[in-house]
């Protein structure tokens, strides 16, 4: 027996046998080493688990697209399902047949766009002694607070009801605002309350057309309105979020409403019943998304919500990369924070039927808050790069090109004019797809950034009337404090997460051009474009 007899029997390819390894020649044994043993059956299994995420989203998607065509030729409309009569101007009664509505229009150094909302609070069509109006104003700014409580003080000279509030501190942010206003003595006196984020723009009559449901049918807690963009053409990337938006409420909103009247609350251009607020429990802070939070428990006890896709109410999107990203973390950390802390209570509940707790867990957070995002993120920019790498590893095409392609065809019903934009938008959610998986496992595992609360940049109109304004005027505009410019603008764009993929599926690209049989390079190197883009800032920039 040789000394060579003791080694272990590896199959070391002999280009890198003899006394000197060089480097490529290490990697590539251990490589070989691992392969077979660790990383093939690891990847089958991504693959495996991969796939049945996409079948769960799949069949979401099928599901949902079924009942919007159901819902569109067969459903009554809201007028006929529930009762509903317009509330009349009375010569004789005066006012007095008009429920009295509480306005609350939250804002936070919101030097832009402040005009705008209250102007649009204060011009609604309902009789002005039985509105309320609250400007709930946490700005740290000094000199936007003195031109909002003006601003106030000039509606007020007219005769408007409108009331200037601010807090010693922003505990709560959003929601410690909303419940602080709730707490005002002459709010006992009024049944609802709508709510408008300071960028929104309701049309006069918006309270003319929700009210009515609330006051015919008392079981219904909440009217929620669409959101419509006054920036959506601004340039590339608004039309990206217009897409997605659009088929939230076209879709996602008009199913959960028509079929269990429950779906998420926008947190914005919604009229809700105070009794509900109350016996849900008010306002909590304990997320990032208390808007949602508030609707899953008043659901909870009970309350119906109703979707009005007719009623509109218009408002900005995000036209910067940075401040698209901040939204995209809040939206996507919180929903699963959530579900991380109310799971239980939803399966515990006795006061709503078996199939809504199922439709609330499985579908309504599971399917779209979580598994769309990783399904999303892990499939189309991990596991299918990587499978490319290991040979060993087959997709089935069902699997990489069929489903995706039905999915995606669905998702476009929301807005047909950008039909034409619907490859780039996949690619887009891709790279998207990363930073929501990333703020998922932080709000399922409440890490350290579950509760980061940074309010949206808004530009109004300012947007349109001077779109080349220097990065230094924007950075003025937001509402979160910027850092000493101590780098180069450039370096400053950078984002070395995108990057990072970018190079990695630039790699797997250039190796199934080489050695690959299914073509994916066309798309990898598509998507190694997108994650460029966005990795080097320039997204919103494209027009």
């Amino acid at each position: 027996m040789g000394e060579f007899d003791l080694q272990p029997k590896f199959m070391i390819p002999e280009r890198i046998q003899g006394v000197s390894y060089d480097i490529a020649g290490q990697i590539k044994m251990i490589w070989e080493v691992m392969k077979a043993p660790l990383i093939v059956p690891m990847l089958k299994l991504g693959v495996y688990i991969c796939l049945a995420m996409s079948l769960m989203l799949f069949m979401e998607r099928l599901y949902m697209g079924i009942v919007i065509i159901l819902v569109k030729l067969f459903w009554k409309k809201p007028e006929q399902r529930y009762k509903y009569e317009p509330i009349q101007d009375d010569l004789e009664l005066g006012s007095s047949n008009f429920p009295v509505v509480l306005i609350q229009i939250p804002m936070f150094n919101e030097k832009e766009v402040y005009k705008v909302s209250i102007g649009a609070a204060c011009n609604l069509s309902w009789p002005a002694d039985r509105l309320v109006i609250q400007v709930l104003d946490d700005s740290t700014d000094p000199a936007i607070k003195q031109m909002v409580e003006m601003e106030c003080q000039r509606w007020g000279s007219k005769g408007i009801n409108i009331t200037y509030q601010i807090r010693e501190n922003r505990t709560g942010y959003k929601a410690g605002a909303l419940k602080e206003g709730l707490k005002r003595s002459y709010v006992k006196h009024c049944e609802y309350v709508a709510i408008f984020d300071a960028d929104f723009r309701p049309e006069p009559d918006f309270l003319r057309r929700a009210i009515p449901f609330l006051v015919g049918n008392p079981d219904i807690a909440l009217v929620q309105a669409r959101w419509r963009f006054v920036n959506a053409d601004e340039c590339l990337l608004t039309r990206m979020q217009e897409m997605s938006l659009d088929y939230h409420f076209t879709v996602e909103q008009e199913v959960g409403s028509a079929t269990h009247a429950f779906f998420g609350f926008n947190g914005t251009a919604g009229v809700w019943r105070i009794a509900a607020i109350n016996e849900a429990g008010g306002w909590k802070d304990r997320t990032t998304v208390e808007d949602m939070d508030l609707a899953v428990r008043a659901s909870l006890r009970g309350w119906k919500f109703l979707y009005l896709g007719d009623l509109q109410a218009k408002s900005e999107l995000p036209s910067t990369l940075r401040a698209f990203r901040f939204q995209q973390h809040r939206w996507s950390c919180g929903p699963a924070n959530l579900f991380r802390k109310m799971v239980m209570e939803i399966v515990r509940n006795k006061r709503v039927k078996f199939w809504k707790k199922v439709y609330v867990i499985y579908s309504f957070f599971f399917v779209r808050k979580i598994i769309a995002h990783m399904v999303t993120f892990f499939f189309y920019c991990v596991v299918l790069p990587l499978t490319i790498l290991v040979p060993e590893v087959h997709v089935p095409i069902w699997g990489a090109v069929y489903i995706p392609s039905i999915i995606t065809i669905l998702n476009s019903v929301g807005t047909p004019r950008s039909i034409h934009l619907l490859f780039y938008w996949i690619l887009f959610e891709n790279v998207m797809s990363l930073h929501r998986t990333k703020a998922t496992f932080i709000g399922l595992l409440e890490a350290g950034r579950a509760n980061e609360w940074v309010v949206t940049e808004k530009l109004g109109d300012s947007v349109n009337n001077n779109k080349n304004k220097t990065a230094g005027d924007a950075a003025k505009k937001t509402n979160v404090k910027s850092p000493k410019r101590t780098r180069s603008k450039f370096v400053e764009r950078l984002n070395t997460l995108e990057l990072g993929f970018a190079a990695f599926l630039f790699i797997c690209g250039c190796y199934d051009f080489v050695h690959g049989k299914n073509n994916y390079f066309i798309y990898l190197f598509l998507q190694t474009i997108t994650f460029s883009i966005v990795g080097f800032g320039y997204v919103g920039t494209i027009v």
